[in-house]
């Protein structure tokens, strides 16, 4: 049997990686796991999706919509001409083989392709089919898990030496010039970890200063990127909720600094896809809208609404944003010259107005329409209209 699913823990205040509204997620995982078809049917493109260990040469981009029953609703109360909902965006990047952080498979180049996005879909085999070879003659979970690490923290230490080589050539070069012991007491603990296959994320201790500096210090390291393990089973499996590897598997994760593990099948989802115009009665769901809605929350991000006539849109922030920063996001000029933002909760305003576009006179009475200043935080589902005002300056 599969393991209990985990609450799906919420992320740190400190947290590696670099700010943005527009971050991505990176599709990784060795050759012939079901990487590409995933990404296929997550952006319902057809990119190549071959028997062949390096069909994905150049990543592939695109973008996913988040679906969202709240936004669903709006854009029913609403019908606007125009709806836009938040998006997730995501890159399909060649399979890695053993010996990739060496240059094998075209190694370097694809690794630095993940040194690009900000989180990790990482894709695991654990399906048998005579037609779809492994690129090591054998489907073995475990053993494609310590492959992947190994390469990306071999790649991350080259990464991580290399800029502690820098930087202390600089402090030879200028004597006036010292670095804190908080470079030396960082660089030693990520350097250690590297060295014997161990993420930088695997650390839950990590202070907030250390996680700065690491950020500072280090910015492209592959192993403090969140990481999702979407494991592969085939049909079958995947409808009984049951494979030999999941255990063992979820146990890895755990004792690797723990990560969210979605079970999913491309098999069945392909299939659900080929009939989505005559679905069938009590199919299982499709579990992309989870992938999705995970990868995007793993990002740290989420999306406030704005409603009317005209449009409905989820605007993408960064959670803990304040007013004028989410402002920022739909002009510039909203954010410099941000006065108020006038603001209901999706719940509220669902369940006041009673499904009435019109009902927002009910909220007001109700006393659930409020006015925030800059200091406001907003939160995830709010409902905002901004108020500005921007003067141009006398020369």
């Amino acid at each position: 049997m599969p393991p209990k699913k985990a609450v799906e823990a919420e992320p740190s205040a400190a947290r590696f990686g670099r700010a943005g509204n527009s971050l991505k997620m990176g599709l990784v995982g060795l050759p012939n796991v079901g990487k590409s078809s995933l990404f296929n049917l997550l952006t319902a493109q057809s990119v190549a999706a071959e028997n062949f260990p390096f069909c994905t040469i150049d990543p592939n981009e695109a973008r996913c919509a988040v679906p969202d029953e709240r936004y669903e609703w709006l854009c029913k109360v609403w019908q606007p001409p125009s709806e836009y909902p938040a998006y997730l965006q995501c890159t399909d990047i060649a399979g890695l083989i053993k010996g990739a952080s060496e240059g094998a498979g075209l190694g370097n180049a694809f690794l630095s392709h993940i040194q690009a996005v900000d989180g990790i879909f990482h894709i695991v085999r654990a399906f048998e089919s005579d037609e779809v070879v492994h690129v090591d003659d054998s489907v073995d979970p475990i053993r494609d898990l310590e492959t992947i690490q190994g390469e990306l923290c071999k790649k991350d230490l080259a990464y991580v030496l290399g800029q502690r080589k820098a930087r202390e050539a600089d402090v030879r070069k200028n004597p006036t010039m010292k670095l804190p012991p908080l470079f030396f007491s960082v660089m030693d603990a990520v350097q250690e970890m590297l060295e014997n296959n161990v993420g930088i994320a695997s650390k839950a201790d990590w202070s907030a200063p250390e996680v700065e500096k690491i950020n500072e210090l280090i910015p492209s390291c592959i192993t403090t990127k969140p990481i999702i393990y979407c494991v592969n089973l085939s049909k079958r499996d995947y409808l009984r909720k049951q494979n030999k590897w999941l255990v063992p598997i979820k146990n890895w994760i755990d004792a690797h600094g723990g990560g969210v593990m979605i079970p999913f099948s491309v098999e069945y989802e392909q299939e659900l896809w080929a009939n989505r115009a005559n679905p069938v009665a009590d199919a299982a769901p499709s579990v992309l809208p989870r992938i999705i809605k995970v990868g995007y929350k793993q990002l740290n991000l989420m999306y406030y609404f704005t409603a009317g006539e005209k449009e409905v849109r989820c605007w993408t922030v960064r959670k803990g944003a304040l007013a004028p920063q989410a402002a920022g996001v739909i002009h510039s000029d909203f954010e410099r010259g941000f006065i108020k933002a006038e603001v209901v909760a999706f719940n509220d305003f669902k369940e006041l107005s009673e499904g009435d576009k019109r009902g927002m006179a009910k909220v007001k009475a109700a006393g659930k329409y409020r006015q925030e200043g800059k200091t406001y935080v907003v939160q995830d589902g709010d409902i905002i209209h901004f108020q500005f005002n921007v003067t141009n300056k006398k020369k």
